[in-house]
């Protein structure tokens, strides 16, 4: 693992925002790897299930390497889920049986970082 003193200041902010199932194995593998994260919980998309958004300075030449690291480690897959849990809009009748909806994988954001400090 690289000491993250040794680490050039980072250049690129990757956001990854990622299903809980895969948080900690995500961490574990950019922590191995000697990239520093930060992990924040939030709540959002289709079926308002529990999301983590990872955070890690990197340096222009290692954005590829974290978002090949979410590829490998975040997958989508699809699930049965009730109807009546189905935010829709409106009223209506809806069939009891489940439906199959994707779940899972990942959405990276990469962004320049203008300024870094580290106090």
């Amino acid at each position: 693992m690289a000491d993250r003193t040794e680490r050039p200041n980072p250049t690129k902010l990757v956001m990854m925002v990622v299903s809980d199932t895969d948080a900690d194995t995500l961490m574990s593998a950019l922590i191995e790897r000697g990239y520093p994260v930060t992990k924040i919980g939030s709540t959002g998309g289709f079926l308002r299930r529990g999301n983590v958004t990872i955070f890690s300075g990197v340096a222009d030449e290692e954005v590829d390497t974290v978002v090949d690291l979410v590829n490998e480690t975040c997958h989508a897959r699809k699930e049965f889920v009730p109807v009546q849990t189905l935010p829709f809009i409106g009223e209506g009748t809806f069939a009891a049986e489940p439906i199959e909806v994707r779940v899972g994988g990942a959405i990276v954001f990469v962004l320049d970082i203008e300024r870094f400090q580290r106090i």
